[in-house]
């Protein structure tokens, strides 16, 4: 395909001309999203005051670790036991800040000491990743270790070189399945290299934040392999936090986090956590169990639904950058089976660029480096692609859009 910068400059006018606002900067659900979920509003009543064992939810009483319906409902997202769960408020990444801050202050489970007093303790994280996983790490004063995000997961031989010879590294934190913003998930090869893994820091945690587990996009739903299971068979069973939530199941910002780990785990931060507060909220979690088994087909049910909404958005990301980018050797893209993004990569530096001339369009992208920690891509290349809000025509607007700036950054490279 050959590029003439004059032919692409008046397509770049032509665009300005019409003062467009379009955003794919955040992976936020829709509006039609959140209608499916519009009727848990009104699931529960006067009439279900009482929960399993005789809770009322209006009360103290009930437990650290959340109504046991809610820990059934959903153990099987974490592919867990409901035992192994803690059912908390909100969001899954305030008890990740949470069980991270507990590893400083107070040590984890196999901990001889507060990983604070190692004077700047180390966490191997996965890039390009999700920016706020970095900037929590920052805030909290870990010292962050990259590697890089393969096909099939965090780069293993990394990981276990850095992990066996430093033991300030007290972790891994990633993404493990549908990754953002690279959409891919862990292989079931690296899932047991992670789980039998000989760390130099014998308090050495995964923390996965599973945050995509069930949002698949196409039918092909396969899980990687379990890792608390992996770790409970490779003798390190209190290795592994997983993290969730139903933020894009349900409402972002009101729904329910959770928490799975073993139940020496559950044990040890229960007490913890129950310094904290007395407990959840259980008319949230009530609600949720409520509307979520009266969906048809369950929880999912309601994520088939939710693929029908995002698989078109999806679909034409890749048909707009097949077409506008395809045989040009200027970037590549991800084409991911689940989860909220698709990550491109510039072929040349120029991600800063493209992130700029799109902005004059009115088109908003998530910052050029943010998938990095401090915002810093060394290769300058990294785009994330959210495209799960806007309407199907706005989102295939934004793509050429985006496109066309690709290719005017590329050429002026």
């Amino acid at each position: 395909m050959s590029l003439n910068i004059n032919e692409l400059k008046k397509q770049f006018d032509d665009y300005k001309a019409k003062k467009l606002s379009l955003n794919i900067e955040r992976g936020q659900p829709s509006g039609k999203n959140f209608d499916l979920s519009n009727p848990m509003l009104n699931s529960v009543t006067d009439k279900d005051l009482i929960a399993q064992g005789n809770i009322d939810i209006r009360n103290y009483p009930g437990g650290i670790a959340g109504l046991q319906e809610a820990r059934e409902l959903f153990a099987p997202v974490l592919g867990i036991k409901p035992e192994e769960m803690i059912v908390d408020n909100n969001a899954s990444l305030r008890i990740l800040v949470n069980t991270l801050m507990w590893g400083l202050i107070k040590g984890l489970k196999n901990s001889d000491k507060p990983w604070i007093l190692d004077n700047k303790p180390k966490i191997i994280t996965a890039v390009p990743g999700y920016d706020r996983h970095f900037q929590l790490l920052n805030e909290l004063g870990f010292e962050i270790v990259t590697v890089k995000m393969t096909a099939e997961g965090p780069d293993m031989d990394a990981v276990e070189k850095l992990a066996s010879t430093d033991e300030k590294i007290k972790g891994i934190l990633f993404v493990p399945t549908y990754s953002n913003p690279t959409g891919d998930t862990i292989s079931d090869a690296n899932v047991k290299r992670l789980a039998s893994l000989k760390a130099k820091a014998k308090d050495f945690t995964i923390f996965a934040d599973d945050a995509y587990a069930v949002h698949h996009l196409t039918s092909d739903k396969k899980r990687p392999l379990n890792l608390l299971r992996a770790c409970e068979s490779a003798g390190n069973p209190d290795r592994v936090y997983l993290f969730g939530s139903t933020s894009k199941i349900t409402f972002s910002g009101a729904g329910i986090g959770f928490m799975g780990c073993s139940a020496d785990n559950i044990k040890f931060i229960s007490k913890l956590m129950g310094s904290q507060a007395i407990g959840p909220n259980k008319i949230e979690q009530l609600r949720h169990v409520k509307f979520l088994n009266s969906f048809k087909g369950g929880i999912e049910g309601i994520m088939e639904e939710h693929a029908k909404i995002l698989r078109p958005k999806f679909e034409v990301v890749q048909k707009v950058l097949n077409k506008e980018l395809g045989g040009t050797d200027l970037a590549t893209w991800t084409n991911p089976k689940g989860g909220y993004f698709v990550s491109l990569d510039t072929s040349k530096p120029v991600a800063s660029r493209v992130v700029e001339l799109v902005k004059e369009l009115g088109v908003s992208l998530t910052p050029a480096g943010a998938t990095f920690p401090f915002g810093k891509d060394p290769n300058n290349s990294n785009i994330r692609i959210s495209p799960t809000r806007p309407p199907v025509e706005e989102v295939e607007q934004a793509i050429n859009i985006l496109a066309l700036c690709v290719k005017i950054a590329s050429l002026e490279n």
